[in-house]
């Protein structure tokens, strides 16, 4: 309930940010182009995310012919989690992964890479399919797609107001100085970007959680875990990129440094060290 309420503040500060912005660039005009600009953008991501994503991430279809065990699987733990059974896609890469989209538990999509199928035993797989699977029914897949949207509608609403005040500033003696603008393209979209990692970290925490309910325990995740950040960091994914890295498992894109600051994920020994005290009956805040 906590990590649901940070969540939907978390989209409040998005959407306010955004509505400042189109305050700066026209007023209550502005403001209204705003959102309805952020609207479109929504809409588009509701109804078509899954599969723009399913394809940018170079899946394929995956029969129950074909992988005939994973299917028995995700249908048992579809039934404990009293969930419809998504649609299952296979990854042609070697670094295990996996990740779930799909706006509501009725369009819901799995997609796995190769390597996760090989690398993996069968609890560790089925941790990781139950993590996804919390996503759907937590409806992560339409918040993170919700999120994205608005941050790239700040994004590009920043952009506008810039250039905006390039070309037609001039004319106009109240219009702010072009290095404010500049300013505002710069700081608008990195705060959205902090507020998105914010609600992406959150709803890990929380899918981690849901996830060890429905697969039954909380190690088959946790032993998953580790060797999912070991291979991330030897195994390059040759189908991710940072638009989609947000919605895998673990983080697909290598990097350390400053870049840790700016990782769509919380710290994998985190979500270890929770997930074992779960284990062992310790309350987690």
């Amino acid at each position: 309930m906590l990590n649901l309420l940070k969540t939907g503040l978390l989209l409040t500060g998005l959407t306010l940010i955004l509505v400042a912005i189109g305050n700066l660039l026209g007023g209550q005009t502005g403001i209204i182009i705003a959102l309805v600009f952020a609207a479109i953008m929504n809409l588009g991501s509701y109804w078509f995310s899954d599969t723009l994503v399913v394809r940018m991430a170079g899946a394929v279809p995956l029969s129950e012919q074909e992988a005939p065990d994973l299917y028995r699987m995700v249908r048992e733990m579809c039934h404990r989690a009293n969930m419809p059974m998504p649609r299952l896609y296979l990854i042609p890469d070697m670094q295990p992964n996996a990740f779930a989209t799909g706006r509501d538990p009725h369009h819901g999509v799995v997609a796995v890479t190769q390597g996760l199928l090989q690398m993996m035993n069968y609890d560790e797989v089925k941790g990781v399919i139950a993590h996804e699977l919390a996503h759907i029914k937590n409806r992560d897949t339409l918040i993170m797609a919700v999120a994205a949207t608005i941050a790239g509608a700040i994004s590009a609403v920043a952009h506008m107001f810039y250039y905006a005040t390039i070309f037609f500033g001039s004319r106009d003696e109240d219009a702010p100085n072009p290095l404010a603008a500049l300013a505002l393209v710069i700081v608008a979209p990195l705060a959205a970007m902090i507020v998105q990692l914010a609600i992406s970290r959150a709803r890990e925490y929380e899918a981690d959680k849901t996830g060890a309910e429905i697969a039954g325990t909380p190690i088959g995740l946790a032993n998953a875990l580790r060797k999912l950040e070991a291979a991330a960091q030897q195994i390059p994914n040759a189908h991710a990129q940072p638009a989609t890295a947000h919605m895998y498992i673990v983080n697909p894109l290598r990097g350390g440094g400053i870049a840790a600051l700016f990782s769509t994920h919380p710290p994998v020994q985190e979500r270890i060290r929770r997930l074992e005290a779960m284990a062992a009956g310790v309350r987690i805040a």
